[in-house]
């Protein structure tokens, strides 16, 4: 018998049913081949987060009737690469715990205790915001094909303008699940309501849409209201509809985002880090990734460093960031704060 080396053989040899999340920029699908690569060394970590891939491991062994879900933060290198150790130590620990006979794996996790001890302590676990919790349990519940929470109906009979709800009594877990189930007609009447939504409800509502596909129609919407707050001075609210914007149409995202990166007023680190952390495939930009980090250099409060590093993690945007970084003249924004660290 082969022995188990990584996590992508331990759930392939134990015939686990098995499904991971991204849980690092976004809560979304990812697939068992996306682990492996990264085990193997054949790939960088395509969505890192702080210096991690984050997953979300939702799975079943033997004769379980409830899913066991694991949140695992694997350190990563400068290259985005797996650091292998911790993964190594994790994955002993869990081959000692519940025997190195994986055909007795399933039998032997119906010992509560045994789960519990495992990840006790675990140096890689990690405990998701709420929203990523609430996000992670609605695309479960789709993917498996199982029905929404009860928190659902009176979202949705809120956000459409149908029924008056208290809006203090809505859910996290419902607006997660309306997110995760958007569709064109939700979607149109949202857009209509978002005008009239309480911030509070907008803030919300937006934790979870940013990590889902937005239609064209809801980012107009989106934008707009984004644009109301700026007006008035809600921060948050902003930074919320610039977050839900990340998954949106360049046509409409990039625009948006370089009309604020224009307004030396709106460029503050609350903002410019809404945008690295949930639109970073709009920095993706020969114009717009420069300007990004022009206004990030200009902030002395912000950590340049670490937001560069950071977004220089990401596969698609680590030759781009370090091409910026490297042609920057040293009396401009980037050179000074260069230099400032090379200090």
């Amino acid at each position: 018998m082969q022995p188990i080396h990584t996590l992508h053989d331990f759930f392939v040899r134990t015939g686990a049913d098995v499904r991971l999340y991204h849980m690092g920029r976004r809560v979304e699908p990812c697939t068992l081949e996306t682990l492996a690569s990264l085990e193997q060394e054949a790939s960088a970590w395509p969505f890192p987060w702080q210096g991690q891939a984050r997953l979300g491991i939702v799975f079943r062994l033997g004769d379980l009737v409830d899913p066991l879900i694991w949140f695992l933060a694997l350190p990563l290198d400068e290259q985005g690469q797996l650091v292998p150790a911790p993964r190594d130590a994790f994955l002993q620990r869990l081959l000692v715990t519940l025997g190195q006979n994986v055909e007795r794996v399933g039998r032997e996790l119906d010992d509560q205790g045994k789960i519990d001890n495992l990840m006790q302590d675990n140096p890689l676990a990690f405990t998701p915001s709420l929203p990523f919790q609430a996000m992670l349990h609605a695309r479960a519940t789709w993917d498996i094909g199982l029905p929404a929470s009860s928190h659902l109906e009176p979202v949705e009979a809120y956000l459409s303008g149908q029924q008056q709800v208290d809006w203090q009594f809505l859910g996290l877990q419902g607006l997660a699940d309306f997110a995760v189930r958007l569709e064109e007609e939700s979607s149109q009447a949202l857009a209509e309501t978002l005008p009239r939504l309480p911030a509070e409800v907008l803030v919300s509502l937006c934790y979870c849409l940013e990590h889902v596909t937005i239609p064209d129609n809801l980012a107009a919407a989106l934008r707009d209201r984004g644009e109301q707050a700026a007006e008035a001075g809600q921060l948050e609210a902003l930074c919320a509809c610039v977050r839900a914007l990340g998954g949106a149409d360049q046509a409409i995202a990039g625009v948006w985002y370089d009309a604020l990166l224009e307004d030396p007023a709106a460029c503050r680190p609350d903002l410019l880090a809404a945008m690295a952390a949930r639109g970073w495939s709009h920095l993706e930009d020969g114009e717009r990734l420069p300007r990004f980090l022009t206004r990030l250099a200009q902030q002395p409060e912000a950590d340049f460093a670490a937001a560069a590093r950071d977004l220089a993690l990401v596969p698609r945007l680590r030759l781009p960031v370090l091409m910026v970084l490297r042609e920057a003249r040293r009396d401009t924004p980037i050179g000074l704060r260069l230099a400032a660290l090379g200090q």
